[in-house]
C-alpha cells in the first residue's frame, strides 16, 4: 500500500468515526495520532459503512443477505470502537 493511500485510508476511517460519534471527536482525532490499531478500526468501520451503502448495485439473489451482513458489520466495529474509546467523560 503507498503512503498516499494509506494516509487517505486513515483520512477515510477517521472521518466515519467522527460522523458515528461527533460528540467524542476530540478523543476519537488523539486515539487516531497515537494508536495504529485504532486507526485501523477506524478504516476498517469505514469501508464496511461503504459497503452497506453500496449493497443496492449487489445481484438481486444475494442483495438482503450481503445487506444484513454489512450492517452487522457496521454495528460491531461501531461498538468496538465506542469499546475502545471507553466511558465518555464529561457528557451529559
Amino acid at each position: 500500500m503507498s503512503t498516499r493511500s494509506a494516509a487517505g485510508d486513515d483520512a477515510h476511517g477517521l472521518a466515519a468515526a467522527l460522523r458515528r460519534f461527533p460528540a467524542r471527536s476530540l478523543q476519537i482525532r488523539e486515539l487516531s495520532i497515537r494508536d495504529e490499531s485504532f486507526r485501523g478500526m477506524c478504516e476498517d468501520f469505514a469501508a464496511a459503512e461503504s459497503a452497506l451503502a453500496h449493497a443496492d448495485r449487489l445481484p438481486s439473489h444475494v442483495r438482503e443477505e450481503r445487506r444484513a451482513e454489512f450492517k452487522s458489520l457496521v454495528e460491531s466495529l461501531a461498538a468496538e470502537i465506542e469499546q475502545t474509546l471507553g466511558p465518555a467523560r464529561g457528557l451529559i
